[in-house]
């Protein structure tokens, strides 16, 4: 029954980052051989929408902690479905290049709107029907919704793009987004208790920042994976790099639902510690990987690894504030990831043409290495509660 319950608040996110996967394979194509620019500029293009998620996180948070979470899912499938009406109006301008990519610049930082509206919310208005005792489990299913989500709507993308043209996915963006408002409409509004010990965004933001920290750094090698694995594999001269994808993705959703419990169980700093280790070992196989299998065993291992990394460490991160601010401390913690993904893409590429992409996993592995370190030093200084602390 939880569970169901749970799954009925994180669909919205399935929905949203459905949306959000259906362009996201095909938009760099489109910018750069349809419009004619180079893949700087389809990279820019597409890295702006992490620029409107940011800046509207704590602004969601804040929404959920007064007025619930109903209202911040509602603004954020209206932003989706603003975006499928400018996707669409960038494919009919198709013709007149430099204006088509100002409207897909729009479509962009629109998306992000509604990624950052949409955020923690389902996993708030989650938390509001079940408890505080299920926020592991929460988070932990919110993940597999949006990972699930990209993994669906890209390859559905990429189809639909072939067959019926970028206009036909606006449509149905805007379809999606205007079905999930009104299944959102559709559902009790809830609303967590307004006290006076309510801190500001800011503050809530410093307070959960070094388990962010910890987030972003294990991030990182999540974004260099499912990024540069296709480059890799071509400058290796292999071929199947969507295997390791495959194999990132799969282990990632196999290790969230076999072993979200150990949060828990064990504690969310110890979990958090583990998952970090086992992500650095994958990234450091798929560094010294000779063959392809050896490559895709590397990434199977890191999706692993990185699976209880925003859960474990998100459990940690909500404990810190006051129950009035959950809204915002899961809409702060989640900017970390953001900016993680933000800035792996020019890291990981200067590493690239500065070191050659021999190397990319290397970097990789010690950035995640070094968020091991950090989850070390910060479980040494907190007093860790004992298991079973939810």
């Amino acid at each position: 029954m939880v569970r169901l319950t749970i799954l009925g608040f994180v669909a919205f996110t399935f929905i949203g980052y459905f949306t959000i996967g259906l362009a996201l394979a095909v938009l760099p194509v489109f910018i750069h051989q349809q419009l004619g620019y180079n893949a700087m500029v389809a990279g820019v293009v597409i890295s702006l929408q992490y620029v409107t998620t940011f800046l509207f996180r704590g602004y969601a948070g804040n929404i959920v902690d007064k007025r619930g979470p109903r209202p911040a899912v509602l603004r954020g499938m209206v932003g989706f479905a603003g975006s499928g009406i400018l996707l669409f109006v960038a494919y009919l301008l198709r013709h007149i290049p430099a204006l088509s990519l100002g409207v897909l610049v729009a479509t962009r930082l629109l998306t992000g709107f509604g990624e950052g509206l949409l955020g923690a919310s389902p996993i708030n208005w989650a938390l509001l029907a079940t408890g505080d005792e299920y926020t592991a489990k929460a988070i932990s299913y919110n993940g597999i919704a949006s990972y699930g989500a990209l993994a669906v709507g890209a390859p559905c993308g990429v189809i639909m793009e072939r067959t019926l043209g970028l206009g036909s996915i606006g449509i149905l963006i805007v379809a999606i987004g205007v079905m999930g408002f009104f299944f959102a409409k559709n559902k009790r509004p809830l609303k967590g208790k307004v006290n006076k010990d309510r801190h500001s965004f800011l503050s809530v933001l410093k307070k959960v920042s070094p388990y962010g920290v910890c987030l972003a750094l294990g991030g990182l090698g999540f974004g260099s994976i499912s990024t540069f694995i296709t480059l890799y594999y071509n400058y290796a001269g292999w071929q199947g790099a969507v295997l390791s994808l495959s194999a990132f993705s799969i282990l990632f959703i196999i290790g969230r639902l076999l072993f979200e419990s150990f949060i828990n169980t064990y504690g969310g700093l110890p979990t958090a510690i583990v998952c970090l280790v086992t992500e650095a070992l994958g990234l450091c196989i798929l560094w010294l990987a000779t063959t392809p299998h050896m490559a895709m065993t590397g990434a199977g291992i890191a999706g692993l690894g990185f699976s209880l990394v925003f859960p474990s460490l998100g459990v940690e991160a909500v404990k810190r504030v006051p129950a009035s601010n959950k809204g915002a401390a899961l809409a702060g913690y989640g900017l970390f990831i953001d900016l993680s993904l933000f800035i792996t893409g020019p890291l990981i590429g200067a590493v690239a043409g500065s070191f050659g992409m021999r190397y990319i996993y290397a970097f990789s592995m010690g950035i995640v290495f070094l968020g091991f370190l950090l989850a070390l030093v910060i479980h040494k200084q907190s007093a860790s509660p004992r298991p079973g602390y939810i």
